[in-house]
C-alpha cells in the first residue's frame, strides 16, 4: 500500500490498516492517529530534506537530529524503514545542468542522506537508498506521454515503480495521490503513466481522483 498525501476517503482505512506493507512521504500528511506506517519515503536532498531535518543540513548532519517536528511524528516514530528516494549520485551530475536552466534551484541537489542515515542509527531503523536505475526506468516510460521538459519524476512515481520492478505480482494498492504539485514534476505525464498501469493489472487505485485519459494526445 502506497500512500500519499493528497486527500485519502475514510472508505480506504481498512484496506489500508490490512495492507502487508504501507508506505508514506516525507511529513506524512495525509496520516490520521493510529494508522499504520511501515516505510516513510523521503526526499533526502535540498530544501524538502532540510525542512525534515531542520537543523541538520548536509553541512551539519549530525546535528539536532531527533528533536525535529517530523522525526517526532508518529507515522515516522513507527516506521521501521526510511526509503531516501532521491540516489545522490544522480542528483549530483544533475547540479551543473540545473545552475544554468534553474540557477534558483541552487540547493536541489544539496544531499542530506548521511543525516537520515544517523537518523536511522539512532532511532533504529533501516535506511535504504533507492538504486538511481528506478528513476531512469521512469524517464523512459514518462516519455511515452510527454515531451514537456521537467527537472525529475516526483517522489511517489519514483516509490511506485520502485514496488513494481521489485515486485511485479504483488497487490499493490496506491491512495492519495492527485498528481498535482510542484510544476518540476511531469504530474500530466505521471497520471498518464498511472493511468496505464491500472488498465494493465499491476496496481489499482484506492480512490477516483481527477486523471488525465490515456486517449488524451494519442
Amino acid at each position: 500500500m502506497i500512500v500519499g498525501n493528497g486527500p485519502v476517503p475514510d472508505s480506504a482505512a481498512m484496506e489500508i490498516a490490512s495492507a502487508d506493507c504501507v508506505i508514506r512521504f516525507n511529513d506524512c500528511r495525509s496520516y490520521r492517529p493510529g494508522q499504520r506506517t511501515d516505510i516513510v519515503a523521503v526526499c533526502n536532498t535540498g530544501r524538502p530534506a532540510k525542512m525534515m531535518l531542520g537543523a541538520s543540513t548536509p553541512s551539519a548532519p549530525h546535528a539536532n537530529i531527533l528533536p525535529t517536528a517530523w522525526g517526532a511524528h508518529p507515522a515516522v516514530v513507527e516506521a521501521a524503514s526510511i526509503w531516501c528516494v532521491r540516489n545522490p549520485a544522480l542528483f549530483a551530475a544533475l547540479r551543473a545542468t540545473l545552475a544554468i536552466t534553474h540557477p534558483e534551484l541552487d540547493d536541489f541537489c544539496d544531499d542530506a542522506t548521511e543525516a537520515f542515515e544517523a537518523f536511522g542509527v539512532a532511532t533504529g531503523k533501516v535506511v535504504r537508498v533507492l538504486d538511481a536505475e528506478t528513476q531512469r526506468f521512469l524517464e523512459t516510460a514518462l516519455a511515452d506521454f510527454s515531451s514537456a521538459p521537467y527537472i525529475v519524476p516526483s517522489s511517489g512515481l519514483v516509490v511506485i515503480g520502485e514496488v513494481l520492478r521489485a515486485h511485479p505480482g504483488a497487490d499493490l494498492a496506491i491512495a492519495g495521490f492527485t498528481h498535482v504539485g510542484w510544476d518540476g514534476h511531469p504530474f500530466a505525464a505521471e497520471a498518464r503513466l498511472v493511468d496505464r498501469w491500472v488498465a494493465e493489472g499491476r496496481l489499482r487505485r484506492l480512490e477516483a481522483v481527477p486523471v488525465f485519459s490515456l486517449a488524451v494526445g494519442s
